[in-house]
């Protein structure tokens, strides 16, 4: 914290000379005294939030993979004069704990061209709808529930990165 001030006390001034860091030292040091002592900072928590956030990247990646990839599935089932799709409404169960999580899950599964999450219950069920049997396939065991199980057991084993 006390680097990020001193930065900042840097660009604000507009120029590096030995008076602006001078300065900048004398400021600094207590307001980054003063934000460990009474705002409850810590670096540990700073680490643990960066850990959160290149979780949270490699997840926008990874749904972001996925939308595009079941955009030219549902374009392939729609462009196709001899398939006739096939509606299916699937339910599966997954381990996951935290309602923010399964909230997560339930919209990048919305998010997917093709499928809908329709229901979602407190014991860890969920309903969703697929535009086709093929698309529904390996729903219940995506990625997406691969990733958030992995963020949810390291925060229970206390390892950085904390809960979805």
């Amino acid at each position: 914290m006390f680097l990020l001030f001193l930065v900042i006390w840097i660009i604000l001034n507009g120029r590096l000379t030995l008076e602006v860091v001078g300065i900048g030292l004398v400021l600094c040091v207590p307001l980054g005294f003063f934000f460990s002592r009474f705002m409850n900072y810590s670096l540990r928590k700073e680490f643990r939030l960066l850990s959160k956030l290149t979780w949270a990247v490699r997840y926008v990646i990874i749904l972001l993979r996925e939308i595009i990839k079941a955009n030219f599935e549902v374009l392939r089932l729609v462009l196709s004069s001899k398939y006739e799709p096939e509606p299916v409404l699937m339910s599966f169960h997954t381990d996951i704990k935290r309602d923010s999580a399964r909230v997560l899950l339930a919209n990048s599964i919305t998010l997917t061209p093709g499928t809908i999450t329709v229901g979602l219950s407190e014991d860890g069920r969920f309903l969703v709808h697929a535009l086709d049997r093929e698309i529904a396939e390996g729903t219940e065991d995506s990625v997406f529930i691969h990733m958030i199980l992995e963020q949810q057991s390291d925060a229970a084993t206390g390892k950085t990165g904390g809960d979805v």
